[in-house]
């Protein structure tokens, strides 16, 4: 089973969603017979390696998005208690005397 053919997302794989409806298209008895199986086959190839390679880059942005986060969290803590965090082990250990 194969997701809704949107020739705008999955654009590799145009000629292949062409070559199955055109061997749909040409006699119902081919596609009751599986002769169409090759080609649908191959669609389903692309289809698969196309949503692997999406997958794969939109995860790749993820990480890059949140390395950013965690250095602009980390510049803004370095901004309101110091390098290492210096200003917070002293309010920590005055709020241990107490």
């Amino acid at each position: 089973m194969h997701p809704q053919l949107d020739k705008n997302r999955f654009d590799t794989c145009e000629k292949l969603m062409d070559a199955l409806e055109e061997c749909h298209r040409k006699e119902f008895l081919k596609q009751c017979l599986g002769l169409c199986n090759f080609e649908k086959e191959q669609l389903s190839q692309c289809l698969h390696y196309t949503r692997v390679n999406d997958s794969k880059e939109r995860i790749r942005q993820s990480r890059e998005r949140q390395a950013k986060m965690k250095l602009k969290q980390k510049q803004r803590e370095e901004e309101e208690y110091g390098k290492n965090g210096y200003l917070r082990k002293v309010i920590e250990l005055e709020m241990q005397k107490k």
